[in-house]
């Protein structure tokens, strides 16, 4: 009986590619990596920035710079493409193997519509005339989810949404119906609501097309409920790979076991995450032994002098010692990962919001109020011509927004860009009257304040950034920043002297670097260095804007559980924006959900999440992948139609009605009551800390 073997759609093997570096140097951002890739299937590739998976996947088509050295080989279908000619190449790209990019607004040609990209990308593989690529373009556009196709035929890229652009990109990837679909981070800039859309229809398109998909990610969520099998990557090598199930469940490398403990979860709250300790080295100057050896805790003295391959039976293998003893172990991150003691936010944050350590937690409606807004409104002129503007209209960037946070609890601020998250932050950082509604800040009306109460209370205010490098002075060095905002409240010398370095300690970092740059710094680093700034003068309540949504997951473990010492130890109150609901969930006491400028739901986080009874919360919370396999194929999604409408427009009634799953199914008699009363904050009962804007919320929680 003779057995044959199938060839694989796409064989990696042995990929190597080095930069040219200073000096005639190279410097390697593959070391050796093979893939294996069959029809239909998803192969998911995860690591930390920097570890090689977007340069893998652009070694595979050929869109490496002149710059890049590339070495191995590269099998389509037993055809190899390393060293293919360019003509030969540009005949592949687009017909059988096609990719969809991160960033969709700089790889489509801001100058040229959607629809003659679209059109010249069939043309240049099929013969069709122009008015049979267009037809094509919009049929493609229709199978994406786009409305009106023909009129979106012709919009320019930077007139679509970002989840928009996203799917017109997909759309454009599949026109030639490729056998392999490459998608380098596709997801990260969208909201998570839009990411659900987007991820639908790679579904759909892979379905449509039969093509293999080679998914690029840092969201282990994503993975989870996309992919059949994963490839980890770390310093330029695969380190881990199996089957998707498997791999969660029972990781065989300390590096994947440190991601998948680092991630916070939407269906779990509180205790601290695992964080990976250190950064990965820098290519130019890679240890000898193993990569990972310098931040393993299960490190031995043989992982510094030779590196690992990867070993193991079947699909699953691993590049690591000890990868038998994991398999067999099965732990958990927090019994292989040192895990640092946080005190459990409710009770050290009551206590010490009550001064008294140790003390009962005094209820909430006790405990005195931080910050307090109502009504708050804030709207931007809308303008017309380039020399002489008129006004046209107004954009209605804030529109009824209520905030309520107590000395010493986390208020979780949520929504999709363009709810007026930021908008409202910086109506509470200007201490000024508002355009409409009322802001307390620790029992100050600001509209009454004078200049020299403003400056007073301003120190009780502080914010960190979502982009430490941007918000940090690259000319300073990080001791002076620190003392910056202390210098502004006219502190003593000695003060200050002996103030920074003791900051720099409490955010975990060394005072004898207080010479060094913000650039000598890793991102966690300098967020650190941010927070540090931010509680140089003792503030009463922290704004935190997306503070780690620019990190890696192994580094965001390690400052949000800085977060929660912080609360505990010094009785913060925050408010904390985040796109990232499971983020919140982690760290938040409550949460408030905005839409369009409006708040559509708040209340106590375990409350809102577990019985949210408001659609659009519910569709938020369904859209957050899950980093378990199996729990994220058995949820149900709720998908909303399309994007935000505009905030141009002050609408009658309930704002969120046009994308509203609720709405569409009731009788036409219940609808008028939608379309022409705003709903008001109302709980299920007083007293209970659970507020929504629906007229029918238990309609919204039993979807």
């Amino acid at each position: 009986m003779t057995t044959t073997v199938e060839t694989p759609l796409l064989a990696v093997r042995d990929l190597r590619v080095d930069f040219a570096g200073p000096r005639g140097a190279t410097v390697p951002a593959v070391r050796g990596v093979d893939l294996t890739l069959r029809r239909g299937e998803t192969l998911g590739i995860v690591g930390e920035s920097g570890s090689g998976k977007s340069v893998t996947a652009l070694a595979v088509l050929g869109l490496l710079p002149a710059t890049a050295g590339v070495r191995g080989s590269v099998e389509l279908e037993g055809r190899e493409l390393v060293g293919l000619p360019g003509r030969e190449l540009a005949a592949i790209r687009g017909s059988r193997i096609a990719m969809v990019f991160q960033d969709p607004l700089s790889a489509f040609t801001p100058v040229y519509r959607i629809g003659e990209q679209i059109v010249e990308a069939l043309r240049i593989h099929q013969r069709l005339d122009r008015p049979a690529a267009r037809r094509r373009a919009a049929e493609l556009l229709d199978l994406v989810g786009i409305p009106a196709p023909e009129r979106a035929l012709d919009s320019f890229p930077h007139e679509f949404s970002g989840g928009m652009r996203q799917r017109a990109m997909i759309a454009m990837a599949i026109a030639n119906d490729p056998d392999i679909l490459l998608a380098d981070e596709p997801t990260t800039a969208l909201d998570v609501t839009i990411q659900a859309q987007v991820l639908d229809v790679l579904r759909t398109a892979q379905r449509e097309t039969g093509a293999a998909l080679v998914l690029v990610s840092h969201d282990l969520g994503v993975i989870a409920g996309m992919a059949d099998r994963v490839a980890v990557m770390y310093a330029g090598r695969v380190v881990e790979t199996a089957g998707v199930d498997e791999l969660f469940a029972a990781p065989r490398h300390p590096y994947t076991l440190g991601l998948i403990g680092a991630v916070p979860r939407l269906d779990a709250r509180g205790g601290p995450l695992v964080p990976i300790p250190g950064t990965p080295a820098p290519m130019a100057d890679l240890p000898a032994g193993c990569p990972f050896a310098a931040r393993c805790p299960l490190v031995e003295e043989r992982c510094r002098t030779a590196e690992p391959g990867l070993t193991g039976s079947g699909p699953h293998t691993a590049a690591c010692v000890r990868s038998e003893e994991l398999a067999e172990r099965r732990p958990a991150p927090a019994e292989v990962y040192p895990v640092p003691a946080v005190p459990a936010a409710a009770g050290a944050a009551g206590a010490a919001a009550a001064g008294l350590p140790g003390s009962p937690v005094p209820p909430r409606e006790e405990r005195p109020a931080v910050l307090s807004v109502s009504g708050l409104g804030k709207t931007f002129p809308l303008l017309k011509g380039a020399v002489f503007k008129r006004r046209i209209g107004e954009v209605y960037a804030v529109d009824g927004v209520e905030l309520d946070i107590r000395q010493g609890e986390t208020l979780g601020l949520v929504g999709e860009s363009g709810s007026g998250k930021s908008t409202t932050l910086f109506e509470l950082l200007r201490l000024a009257a508002p355009e409409s509604g009322r802001i307390e800040l620790l029992g100050h009306d600001t509209s009454r304040l004078t200049r020299a109460q403003a400056h007073r209370l301003r120190a009780e205010l502080q914010i960190v950034f979502q982009d430490p490098m941007a918000s940090l002075d690259p000319r300073m060095p990080i001791g002076d920043i620190v003392a910056e905002p202390l210098r502004a409240q006219h502190a003593a010398r000695p003060e200050i002297a002996r103030r920074v370095p003791e900051l720099l300690r409490q955010v975990g970092l060394d005072p004898a670097h207080a010479v060094r740059y913000p650039h000598q710094f890793s991102g966690g680093q300098r967020q650190r260095i941010s927070i540090a700034r931010a509680l140089a003068v003792r503030p009463k309540l922290l704004v935190l804007d997306e503070p780690v949504s620019a990190l890696d997951v192994s580094i965001q473990a390690g400052v949000l559980n800085l977060l929660q010492s912080l609360k505990a130890e010094l009785g913060l109150s925050y408010l904390f924006v985040s796109h990232d609901l499971s983020v919140i969930r982690h760290l938040a006491d409550r949460v408030s959900v905005m839409y369009l400028g409006r708040t559509v739901e708040q209340g106590e986080v375990s409350a809102v999440f577990d019985r949210p009874r408001h659609p659009y919360t519910r569709a938020l919370l369904s859209a957050v992948p899950l980093p378990d396999p199996a729990a994220e194929r058995a949820r149900t999604r709720i998908l909303l139609a399309g994007d935000p409408p505009s905030p141009t427009t002050r609408r009658t009634g309930c704002p969120f009605r046009t994308r509203c799953p609720v709405y569409a199914g009731l009788p036409a008699d219940a609808r008028t009551r939608c379309e022409q009363q705003a709903p008001p904050l109302t709980g299920p009962a007083p007293g209970v800390d659970h507020e929504a804007a629906c007229h029918f919320p238990e309609l919204a929680g039993s979807q």
